[in-house]
């Protein structure tokens, strides 16, 4: 199926490494008001939530889940909690546990209180965040969008809960299906810049949780953590030893939410472009071939990792693909 109207990006915007880039560098970081909320979770730990109130409760609320190594002032999330502010409704960000960023000083992260991070099979969070605005909020129908990393855990929980009625519709944007296939696809090329950059901060966050829980940090490989250079080998060093997988081979397939596609009942929305450096062509094709007819999955010719770029001058630079996941939930949540 194809977009209607299909993605077409400027022309100074062609190159799909400089549409990925382009939208952290031009794009503001503060385009909604944030009012903060720590949220006590089961195990004794907090997520930090932050809304934007529009108005009552009754109006449709907006669930959005950031990235790999990204918060609530990622600028895809501010976009896309922009475009529901416009439209009257409510939102909220879940920041995964370590990601929070202090809304002073943005460099900043904010560390939890458990001996324990995030990862990209992490459902439980999302659930009982979930759970908690629907109960608050009887009668506002809840969407979510999940972008890149995001994306993966909120396909994979739909299709972990099938017949569920919390959540009216969903969308994901550049979803790493296939975990195991994306993260050997960046080992080669230009993806070495990109895991360089994700493991500048991730390999800290390792450290602190050593250091802070002696008796977690056992379980880490602090050495291999501080030579590697692939996600698969932090994920083996760390991630899969940390939350109780066997391995990063482990981790990786019981995490992708390929193989939880077709459980989705939900009316979702899935958004990827051929290009996208992250992921595989032919994962973008097997996704689409297992996609039930709950997904609506579109794939464009161009639109890279999250950029979707849209404007005629850098300071005018939107996200098409935001705009077009924002309106396609329109349709479903009034």
């Amino acid at each position: 199926m194809n977009v209607e109207p299909p993605y077409s990006p400027p022309w100074w915007l062609r190159n799909s490494q400089i549409q990925l880039a382009c939208g952290p560098l031009l794009r503001s970081r503060r385009l909604v008001p944030y009012r903060r909320e720590a949220l006590e979770t089961p195990d004794g730990d907090e997520v930090l939530l932050d809304h934007v109130d529009t108005g009552s409760g009754t109006r449709p609320r907006l669930l959005v889940l950031h990235g790999l190594e990204g918060s609530s002032y990622s600028v895809y999330v501010q976009g896309l909690l922009a475009l529901a502010k416009g439209r009257g409704w409510n939102g909220t960000a879940l920041n995964f546990r370590s990601c929070a960023r202090d809304p002073a000083r943005l460099a900043r992260r904010i560390e939890n209180r458990t001996a324990r991070l995030y990862h990209s099979g992490e459902t439980q969070d999302f659930d009982f965040v979930l759970e908690t605005l629907a109960r608050r909020e009887p009668n506002a129908p809840i969407a979510a969008v999940g972008a890149s990393m995001g994306g993966n855990v909120l396909l994979k929980w739909l299709g972990e809960n099938p017949a569920q009625r919390k959540l009216r519709a969903a969308a994901a944007i550049s979803t790493p299906f296939d975990l195991l296939a994306c993260a050997r696809n960046l080992e080669s090329r230009v993806g070495r810049v990109y895991v360089a950059a994700f493991l500048h901060t991730l390999r800290p966050k390792a450290f602190s949780v050593a250091r802070r829980f002696p008796e977690a940090g056992q379980r880490i490989d602090l050495e291999r953590v501080a030579t590697a250079r692939t996600f698969f080998e932090f994920d083996d060093a760390a991630t899969a030893p940390l939350h109780g997988f066997d391995g990063a081979q482990d981790y990786y397939r019981r995490s992708s939410s390929l193989s939880s596609l077709l459980g989705i009942d939900t009316e979702t929305l899935c958004l990827s472009a051929r290009n996208d450096p992250f992921l595989p062509g032919s994962v973008v094709a097997q996704a689409r071939e297992l996609a039930p007819r709950a997904v609506d999955f579109r794939v464009t010719d161009s639109g890279s990792h999250l950029g979707f770029p849209v404007g005629a001058f850098p300071w005018t630079l939107r996200s098409w693909a935001e705009e077009c996941v924002i309106g396609w939930l329109a349709q479903r949540i009034g």
